[in-house]
């Protein structure tokens, strides 16, 4: 069987994504959304969530490249001068693993996170991270346990198949084999210790090689290219370009992603190959 889950990220980030996610769900196939709780749109995305119940919605952790829940000034070695999480991914990871009173401030900012997630009232339906940043181990191990205490109950593995990924796309096999062997040790690490802890996890994604890019036509042939278990497509949907899109993703497609989402031909399609669409509360816990 293949069962696909479809989500959007950066759900709150702005007014357009928040728009681009409703629409998806009530007129297309979007499953599933993942919510940031500093975005300048995060209460009307919450509200939108509450107006629509069946759209399952997640926590997308942000931990860089992005601001904090928390006042910047009891977290000073997560943020720049500007109270900002850092940009630089490698930086912030070195600093997460090597130095404790670090790890001791990010424990305090992902639970405070989960913390105003518990507070919207919506139920937790997964978990994933900005930049999948809980492919890091120190991470990963924060937010299993933090997030035991408010219900985690799925989480997001960044594994893209390479051949099928590059068979869609029409190119790239050889990076996207490289990146998935120097991935392999993190996302090995993660399904591991998300196995051991009984956390629900997807077992291919795609929109990791071709993020911004995930327009109908590619859809299309991905749907062709699915393989038997559970896929996960992950979105960056807008209704239009605002200056919170264009500062963070300048060159993403958000208005034709938003099109692949509520096509008719992705919805025949999906019927036709008998591709179930569920979401990540759907699935079974693992043994």
């Amino acid at each position: 069987m293949r069962q696909l889950i479809t989500t959007a990220d950066d759900f709150g980030l702005a007014l357009p994504v928040n728009e681009a996610i409703e629409q998806a769900h009530r007129e297309g196939i979007l499953s599933s959304a993942s919510l940031m709780l500093a975005g300048d749109a995060t209460e009307d995305a919450v509200s939108r969530a509450r107006r629509n119940p069946k759209l399952r919605v997640g926590l997308h952790l942000v931990l860089v490249e992005g601001r904090p829940v928390l006042p910047p000034e009891e977290i000073p070695d997560l943020v720049d001068a500007k109270g900002e999480f850092l940009g630089e991914l490698a930086q912030a990871g070195v600093r997460f693993f090597f130095w404790p009173g670090v790890r001791a401030q990010l424990e305090r900012e992902v639970r405070a996170q989960f913390e105003a997630f518990a507070a919207t009232g919506l139920v937790l339906d997964h978990v994933n991270a900005h930049n999948h940043m809980h492919l890091h181990p120190t991470v990963l191990g924060t937010l299993l346990r933090v997030g035991r205490e408010y219900g985690l109950g799925a989480v997001r593995v960044p594994y893209e198949p390479p051949g099928p990924s590059a068979r869609a796309a029409g190119r790239g096999r050889l990076p996207r084999t490289l990146e998935a062997c120097a991935l392999a040790p993190f996302t090995g690490l993660l399904r591991s210790r998300l196995r051991r802890a009984r956390i629900k996890s997807n077992d291919f994604v795609f929109g990791l090689a071709d993020t911004g890019r995930m327009e109908e036509a590619l859809v299309l042939r991905q749907l062709r290219e699915l393989p038997e278990g559970v896929t996960e497509m992950y979105f960056h949907a807008a209704t239009r370009r605002c200056p919170e899109i264009d500062r963070a993703m300048p060159e993403y497609r958000h208005e034709g992603e938003l099109a692949a989402l509520t096509s008719e031909r992705v919805r025949t399609t999906l019927a036709d190959l008998g591709i179930q669409l569920v979401a990540f509360g759907d699935l079974p816990a693992p043994h």
